[in-house]
């Protein structure tokens, strides 16, 4: 937790007054039990009507400046709580953003999300009550000593002892409850990662009618962490009836005590009820300590899960060293030089020995069975991942050189999965280009073929869309996806199977699109489709993480029996040979 204190940097002065003006108020609640002994011993004594008015008056303003600084602190401490959740959330936010795929596909979005929601709630409460409770706690325990030693030494031994037990009965419930509260957060951790897969999977699992089973599978997750839950909250249940049986224990020895001190002279009756009103104080102190040790228990468990994320870097760095004058315009545009390449842990390589060229303006076809690498392979030249040997190089310089900026201006990725955000059309579009105009915008629609349903639309780009597309069809969302990324103006345009939604005359006219209206762009086409790419100035054939042919289609299907396979399982000869 201390790690994370840096973020009440700028909340100095509220972790200042919140404490502070808690200290006030816990002095004004350590006179009042004092003002109740002279009302009992002078003023009830005497029958002096106006000397209790009069102390009654000045328990209610005591009671009065106690809650005006009770405010002041609740509002100061709440102040920096929230500074620092929000700090930390933008940071973490900001932290998540700068790591690599490979450590996101490691931690895990639905941990992410936990940890950036549910654990900086945890650690915004923890400093909350940290502030509130730290040091008036423990002042009200030590002050309510020192005055009852001020009123009597003797009995103030039962202070001490009834002090004791209670301390004792906190710390073994506390000891017992703190490991199962750290076991909540990573059983909370499980529950997201199901809520998560079921709403984005809804409709695989009500194809395969399987939504007893998936409900059932949340249902023992959920129960699981209920139980958890119920343990913590069984030992902690426990704390109420233990503390207040010592206090009422020790009251019932105060009373009983102090009758004899009464009778014997040493003390008057206002004195005694002044020791229990101290003893109640202390109770309430160490009870408000102990929800504290919870609360800071919590705030650790979630504190460490944090600290966790923070710890991962980003496995890939910028180039630092980058000019614009060391891009050579005579080299290709990408070119691999025998790549490798490896996910987490694997222990295969996902890509060997890959080499290949693609100049300015080519077309380069990826084609290959499921599982072959196709998607690794041009993941590699935005530099989502980093290679595990050889390089890729754009204009000559390799990727690692680039800053990430200016490696991914030149190019734009058409992903496998649709995405689309909540907005307009014009503000989806404009995701690549933030001021593009409309006649940059309808240009990228008419080549990605998506002018003709946009134009249609009442409202046109102004037309809403929601949050995914769903308010679109496959194709039509696939389309915006491909117009999005033309929007940008890229030099390299990766299309990783972002045409699988379209039919063939639409896909057919969207390559003969981008051929003409935008031929300086590189493309290279992902596809499990030959008609896709047969066309494409060089193809590139996988099988199985290498690569085994390279060529044009003629040429590959009389050499590369992977890829003659390829062909006639999806077209007659007849087919394959017409152009």
């Amino acid at each position: 937790m201390l790690k994370l204190v840096k973020y009440l940097k700028d909340y100095i002065k509220e972790t200042i007054i919140g404490p502070l003006f808690k200290l006030l108020e816990a002095c004004f609640e350590l006179i009042v039990p004092l003002v109740m002994a002279n009302i009992i011993d002078i003023g009830i004594k005497n029958n002096d009507t106006g000397y209790i008015f009069k102390m009654g008056g000045i328990m209610i303003l005591l009671g009065i400046l106690g809650l005006v600084c009770s405010l002041t602190a609740q509002y100061f401490a709440a102040k920096a709580a929230l500074g620092f959740g929000t700090a930390l959330r933008n940071e973490m936010f900001s932290h998540i953003n700068s790591l690599s795929f490979s450590e996101i596909d490691k931690i895990g979005t639905s941990t992410l999300i936990t940890r950036l929601t549910s654990d900086i709630n945890q650690a915004q409460v923890g400093v909350n009550l940290v502030l509130r409770l730290f040091l008036r706690s423990p002042f009200i325990v030590v002050g309510a000593i020192i005055m009852a030693l001020s009123i009597n030494a003797r009995l103030t031994l039962i202070f001490l002892v009834v002090t004791l037990f209670i301390s004792v009965v906190i710390y073994f419930i506390m000891s017992s409850s703190i490991p199962h509260y750290k076991n909540v957060q990573n059983k909370l951790d499980r529950v997201s990662l199901l809520t998560r897969e079921n709403l984005t999977g809804v409709r695989v699992i009500r194809a395969f009618s399987r939504q007893k089973d998936e409900i059932k599978r949340f249902e023992e997750s959920v129960d699981d962490l209920a139980k958890t839950q119920l343990l913590v909250g069984k030992i902690s249940a426990l704390l109420n009836p233990a503390t207040y049986t010592i206090l009422n224990a020790g009251i019932i020895a105060v009373i009983w005590f102090g009758g004899f001190s009464v009778y014997g002279g040493n003390n008057t009756q206002g004195e005694v009820i002044a020791l229990v009103n101290y003893m109640s104080q202390i109770l309430l102190a160490l009870l408000a300590l102990a929800n504290l040790i919870i609360a800071i228990t919590r705030a650790s468990a979630s504190a460490i899960r944090i600290n966790e994320v923070f710890a991962v870097t980003s496995s890939m760095n910028e180039g630092a060293d980058f000019s614009q004058k060391n891009i050579n315009n005579s080299a290709p545009k990408v070119e691999f030089r025998n790549v490798s390449f490896s996910y987490n842990e694997a222990e295969e390589d996902a890509l060997s020995d890959i080499s290949f060229t693609a100049e300015n303006g080519e077309t380069i076809g990826i084609i290959g069975g499921t599982g072959a690498g196709k998607s690794t392979l041009v993941n590699l030249i935005p530099r989502f991942y980093d290679v595990t040997g050889g390089e890729v190089l754009i204009d000559g310089i390799n990727v690692k050189e680039y800053p990430f900026s200016e490696l991914r201006r030149k190019i734009s990725v058409v992903p496998q999965k649709t995405v689309l955000f909540s907005g307009t059309i014009r503000e989806n579009m404009q995701w690549g280009k933030k001021d593009a105009t409309d006649e940059e915008i309808y240009k990228a629609l008419e080549i990605a073929q998506a002018r003709d349903f946009v134009d249609v639309k009442p409202e046109g780009l102004d037309t809403v869309i929601l949050r995914g597309g769903r308010n679109l069809s496959g194709g039509q969302r696939q389309r915006l996806t491909i117009a999005r990324a033309l929007v940008a103006q890229p030099e390299i345009l990766i299309l990783d199977d972002s045409a699988s939604a379209l039919d063939f005359a639409t896909d057919l006219r969207l390559r003969r699109a981008l051929k003409i209206l935008a031929p300086k762009i590189t493309v290279f086409i992902v596809s499990q489709r030959v008609s896709a790419i047969k066309n494409a100035d060089k193809i590139i054939v996988l099988d199985n993480g290498r690569m085994v042919g390279a060529g044009k289609h003629d040429e590959l299907f009389e050499t590369c029996a992977v890829y003659k396979e390829i062909c006639l399982s999806q077209l007659s000869e007849d087919e394959v040979k017409s152009q």
